[in-house]
């Protein structure tokens, strides 16, 4: 396999950090199956950029998935799943005009202080689309009213290299929600991770990943609260079963 190191870039998720990436740069007629072997590696999607991070001091971002099978929801997300229980889904992987608004308006009444800010068609486009993986959509309705997209990219791979072991691997990857902000206080970021959840076990995947936990940035501390999952540390996968005491 082929790989690119980029520059170091001030980090987006630590303000006291320079961020470097590990970029596959292979020409792949099977990169979606490739992508598939090298999420499991740790890597990610952002367009059609696959990477990883590839940091010379820093080592706090470390990707999570969930065990679909072995997933219990905590009493809060029980409550979460409660209050929504009047909401809709729908998994499609149609693209509808409707997301664009919903993402702009996202974007900049909850995030205009991070490096998404500001949103446009491009930077939407450039971030979501892939020619080639087509990524899919689960849509939360509140009666005919979309209030929520989870853009999901559905992992299959039939193919066993001897370092990323001897099984099938099949997963969705969780790769960005964006919600109407008048629902803020519905949970929604958390209730779209357990309606993905609950779509990998319709359709009996093994995991659901969130893409990276950094340790030390509140934002991402959520990835921390669906138990059990495995973080990849020191290129294996480690297994919480609960919050540490």
């Amino acid at each position: 396999m082929k790989f690119g190191i980029t520059q170091s870039f001030s980090c987006s998720y630590l303000p006291d950090e320079e961020e470097r990436l590990l970029v596959y740069a292979e020409e792949d007629p099977f990169l979606s199956s490739r992508y598939s072997q090298l999420i499991q590696a740790g890597f990610r999607r952002s367009g059609e950029q696959i990477y990883r991070p590839h940091c010379v001091n820093c080592s706090k971002c470390q990707s999570v998935r969930i065990p679909v099978d072995v997933f219990v929801p905590s009493r809060s997300q029980k409550r979460v799943l409660k209050q929504n229980s009047s909401l809709s889904v729908r998994f499609t992987n149609t693209i509808s005009a409707e997301y664009y608004p919903l993402y702009e308006r996202y974007i900049t009444e909850r995030h205009s202080d991070g490096s998404m800010y500001p949103p446009s068609q491009v930077q939407f486009d450039n971030f979501i689309k892939c020619t080639w993986m087509s990524p899919f959509y689960l849509e939360a309705y509140d009666g005919d009213k979309l209030v929520a997209v989870a853009v999901t990219d559905v992992l299959e791979d039939n193919t066993s290299p001897d370092t990323l072991g001897t099984v099938r691997h099949s997963a969705l990857s969780a790769l960005y929600t964006f919600f109407d902000p008048d629902y803020s206080a519905s949970s929604l970021g958390t209730w779209m991770i357990l309606m993905q959840i609950e779509q990998a076990k319709l359709a009996e995947h093994q995991y659901v990943y969130l893409g990276y936990y950094v340790e030390g940035c509140q934002k991402m501390s959520y990835k921390h609260k669906f138990y059990p999952f495995e973080q990849f540390i020191d290129n294996q996968w480690c297994l919480f079963t609960k919050k540490p005491a």
